[in-house]
């Protein structure tokens, strides 16, 4: 069994991106972690004692644990204090795989927080260093679609969550100070549109798209759905 790490900007973008995925693939035997890199807040109807119990909450459903880094939401930067401190996580966790957002974004706070994990990757195994922990190399990073961007995804491959959708959607409704106000209300049915148009694209109910620049390997086509 693997561990994996999926590190999201804010509560929430993990499970919007990949909920299903994480659900699957916890269902599944893996060791997986969520690491909020920011609490979220402000936002007009949260505040961080609220959207701590409401992450909370999105993590038990999604039977994962959860942590936060504690950067400064709307301020992210991408620096080497950023960096080393979720270095030191990876050490921690020791993650086979890393889920970041996809690199391409309007939100500064999303772009930053790929920047960093990706090169903290890189910082993570790195010998006689300040890093607390010893060295490790997570073997690779992969990218799910959270984006602020009216954009088309093209994706490498999509995973199958049709099992696991209310799942997902359950988690999101955790969110009850983001997704029950105004327009962002609308959210959770875009959400499973959106997966309903992934799942079309593999022959499934409903799928979860994802983005790899680096060459994944197979046994064997019967991995193939």
């Amino acid at each position: 069994m693997a561990s994996i790490v999926v590190v999201g900007p804010h509560p929430d973008d993990q499970e919007l991106g990949m909920g299903g995925a994480i659900a699957r693939l916890a269902s599944q035997g893996h060791t997986v972690h969520l690491i909020d890199m920011t609490n979220g807040e402000p936002t007009p109807f949260g505040s961080p004692e609220v959207r701590a119990r409401e992450s909370a909450a999105a993590a038990d459903v999604l039977g994962v644990k959860r942590s936060l880094l504690g950067l400064k939401n709307r301020e992210v930067v991408h620096n080497i204090e950023s960096r080393h401190a979720l270095a030191a996580l990876y050490r921690v966790h020791r993650p086979n795989v890393i889920f970041v957002p996809y690199p391409i974004d309007a939100h500064p706070d999303h772009v930053a927080v790929t920047r960093i994990a990706e090169d903290a990757r890189f910082d993570a195994k790195l010998t006689k260093s300040t890093i607390p922990g010893e060295p490790w190399y997570p073997k690779r990073i992969i990218y799910y679609y959270c984006t602020h961007l009216r954009m088309n995804f093209n994706p490498t491959f999509c995973i199958d969550v049709t099992d696991q959708i209310d799942r997902k959607l359950k988690s999101i409704d955790c969110y009850v100070s983001q997704f029950t106000h105004g327009a962002a209300g609308e959210v959770p049915e875009m959400v499973r549109t959106t997966c309903g148009y992934f799942g079309s694209r593999i022959g499934t109910k409903y799928a979860e798209p994802f983005f790899t620049q680096e060459v994944l390997g197979l046994g064997g086509l019967d991995q193939l759905i």
